[in-house]
């Protein structure tokens, strides 16, 4: 494969990471705080209702855990591309 092949495949793979993780933010902060909050005021965590918790807290913990997710995944998508450090 020669550089260019190995570069756009390494950007492309980049890219679907990205993408994975953007859908993912927007459905629990847009969907789950903002669109769908009536259908889960009927939930009770923590003392407060679902739509509730994913707009104050759930939605900052689901970005913490993406930004672990997409540090493991570039450091191996890195090793596997011979780019690592």
């Amino acid at each position: 494969m020669s550089d260019r092949q190995s570069s756009n495949a390494y950007w492309q793979a980049n890219l679907k990471i990205i993408y994975v993780c953007i859908a993912i933010w927007a459905l629990v902060s847009y969907g789950f705080a903002i669109i769908l909050r009536p259908l889960l005021s009927g939930i009770k965590i923590g003392g407060t209702d679902l739509g509730f918790w994913f707009a104050q807290q759930g939605s900052i913990l689901v970005f913490i855990v993406l930004i672990f997710f997409y540090a493991a995944r570039m450091n191996k998508l890195d090793r596997d591309h011979g780019v690592d450090e």
